[in-house]
């Protein structure tokens, strides 16, 4: 058996986190969005044993360790299938460590393509479900759209979609580590954060403007390093008309969102004179 599926990247419009949970997790609360740069993802399925997965880069773990196959090791758990050999094949797109959810979108891709492939036509809930057991973004990559994200990540509600626009965006030659900035949120001491109730109704009135302008991720006052740059980045996008510029998740790729395209491609143009990981695309309604 053989099937393939596209892997959608995803951004952060907003990104707050309100407390540290007894359980050692944040409870966030982001608006999500899917975007048109993407991986290609490839499983195939035969009787054996074992899990591999091929990617081109030597630096992406190759087994167990991969979360695509995580993906498919909980799927198979949670579906009680055995006696399957499963090689995945990744066309990577998506810059690795990015704040774009390249892991997170791949593993989400496998267990749709399981689910295919095996035709247990699980319900989209229970498919968030065996993704939450693997990864916090990868509920919301399973149907992906625009959805506002609470708890680790697993609390999804739908969200009027953003009108399609194009998007910048811009992967500094650095990663930023989840964990430490974690580490170094404070959050009773968080002064600025999202106007999430103000984002949403801009989505409801489907107001570009409105969205730009409320844009916000916490992350960015905490970072340890790359601060400036990503500052650069975010004031290159604004110089040539992006809306709205504000970094992705954890960072450090930084996007802009633009209501023309003409204007989308020059700011493109202009940030990959300087930078190697830059790309042009436009949200993703499924």
């Amino acid at each position: 058996m053989k099937e393939s599926s596209l892997a959608f990247a995803k951004i952060n419009i907003s990104l707050d986190i309100i407390a540290k949970m007894d359980n050692g997790y944040h409870n966030l609360k982001t608006i999500m969005q899917t975007v048109g740069l993407c991986d290609e993802i490839m499983v195939e399925c035969e009787k054996g044993e074992g899990i591999s997965v091929e990617t081109g880069l030597p630096y992406i773990p190759r087994d167990e360790r991969n979360i695509a196959a995580k993906a498919a090791i909980a799927f198979f758990d949670f579906a009680k299938i055995k006696g399957y050999k499963i090689n995945i094949t990744i066309d990577k797109k998506i810059p690795v460590c990015a704040g774009l959810g390249g892991g997170s979108t791949n593993g989400a891709c496998v267990i749709r393509l399981l689910d295919k492939m095996f035709n247990t036509e699980l319900d989209i809930e229970t498919l968030e479900h065996i993704g939450g057991s693997i990864g916090s973004d990868v509920p919301f990559n399973i149907e992906g759209g625009t959805k506002l994200a609470q708890g680790r990540g697993e609390i999804l509600t739908a969200l009027p979609p953003i009108k399609q626009c194009s998007i910048v965006i811009c992967k500094p030659p650095f990663s930023c580590s989840t964990p430490e900035l974690f580490s170094l949120v404070k959050c009773e001491k968080i002064r600025a954060r999202p106007d999430t109730d103000g984002l949403i109704k801009s989505l409801e009135n489907n107001d570009l403007g409105g969205i730009a302008r409320r844009m916000y991720n916490v992350f960015e006052d905490v970072l340890p390093r790359g601060k400036q740059e990503i500052t650069d980045i975010k004031s290159t996008l604004l110089d040539n008309s992006a809306l709205g510029a504000v970094m992705t998740g954890s960072g450090p790729s930084v996007f802009g969102l633009f209501d023309d395209m003409t204007k989308a491609e020059t700011a493109y143009l202009q940030l990959k004179k300087d930078y190697k990981e830059c790309y042009l695309t436009q949200t993703i309604n499924p």
